[in-house]
């Protein structure tokens, strides 16, 4: 009889305390779940309609068996390759070649520049020698390469604190890139959400307090400053090959992009972790894609498992409305865009296939 008294009043502690939490006084946004009511099409896409090339992965697994899942899962999909953006130099690259070697065929580990002794006068020699070693251990591809204002700190093992892509000491690295066919893939900055305030009119209000950019730190550039050096290195660098990653972070003013796909045929952009920024607006981001298929690259950037591809799928092919995703963060609902199979093809393989077949 105690036992049932217990958990009796352990149940209703349960029930009082979720009744608190929905309490519309009481609730917060970070716990906000909507589920749509809506009784309107759902479409569950597994598999790609196309082959797909993953131009934006990390190293996420970190175990062979889970290296061994990770492929079972890509042929699952329809994931035809993933390219590993290691941003790693020395020993760190090594060991990923290593690590992914058992699938040659389904892997390409790209390196990052090595930014040892970068305060120094001829660091960038040594720099290009590395570079070189890297190109001849596999690597095919520099990045990902990351400036949200304060310069180049993804690289290892050394950071490259105050370098931006447009630094004339980076010049000679992007000319030899250049060289050895192997393109660079930076991502600049951070979305404009996370550059607004952080308080009731922002609409992304979860995701802009996580990613917050801090433009009171000392020396540190805004987004347009950072698409001002990413342009430079680009017009500067005409046989260097450049992917904007997460669409140069403009997703909220795709034009400003888009201009630079107009002016610089060695500039591409890729989608990776922009599906919930840019599924709000999805005539919009229809419209773009279609324009500007020939220069968009499919991209993941979420790790590995099946549900993460398939929300990517379904919101590139089909015309599902008012649905929520919330490993993205937002709140706000998601539309598919309904791409063409034209479009599709080509930012699922074709246009990676071209990029990859030249740095071979």
């Amino acid at each position: 009889m105690l036992f049932k008294l217990f958990t009796f009043l352990a149940v209703m502690s349960c029930i009082c305390e979720i009744t608190l939490c929905q309490d519309i006084n009481n609730l917060k946004l970070k716990d906000y779940r909507p589920v749509s009511i809506y009784s309107i099409p759902k479409t569950n896409i597994p598999k790609a309609k196309y082959p797909v090339v993953d131009l934006h992965t990390l190293d996420y697994p970190q175990s062979d068996s889970l290296v061994d899942r990770w492929v079972k899962t890509m042929d699952e999909a329809g994931i035809e390759k993933s390219v590993i953006l290691s941003c790693a130099t020395g020993a760190k690259f090594d060991s990923l070649i290593a690590k992914y070697g058992r699938y040659k065929s389904r892997f390409d580990v790209w390196c990052g520049f090595d930014y040892t002794g970068y305060d120094k006068p001829g660091w960038e020699q040594h720099a290009i020698t590395e570079l070189e070693r890297c190109y001849k251990m596999g690597a095919r591809g520099v990045g990902e390469l990351c400036d949200k204002g304060l310069g180049e700190f993804y690289s290892t093992p050394v950071p490259g604190w105050g370098l931006h892509i447009d630094d004339p000491h980076m010049k000679p690295l992007l000319e030899k890139c250049a060289e050895l066919q192997m393109p660079v893939s930076i991502h600049v900055g951070e979305d404009e959400w996370m550059y607004l305030n952080t308080d009731s009119t922002n609409d992304g209000l979860m995701n802009a307090a996580k990613w917050k950019i801090d433009l009171t730190r000392k020396g540190i550039l805004n987004h347009e400053q950072l698409i001002i050096s990413l342009e430079n290195a680009v017009k500067n660098n005409p046989g260097t090959i450049f992917i904007a990653c997460h669409f140069a972070n403009c997703c909220s003013n795709l034009s400003i992009i888009g201009r630079l796909l107009d002016t610089y045929p060695n500039l591409h952009t890729c989608i990776a972790a922009r599906f919930g920024e840019i599924a709000p607006v999805p005539r919009y981001a229809h419209d773009f894609i279609e324009k500007y298929q020939d220069r968009i690259l499919y991209g993941s950037d979420m790790g590995t498992d099946e549900e993460m591809y398939a929300i990517t799928f379904r919101i590139l092919e089909t015309a599902d409305e008012h649905f929520y995703e919330q490993r993205f963060g937002y709140h706000w609902p998601l539309y598919g865009l309904s791409l063409s199979n034209k479009a599709l093809k080509k930012i699922y393989r074709d246009n990676a296939k071209k990029i990859l077949n030249v740095s071979r």
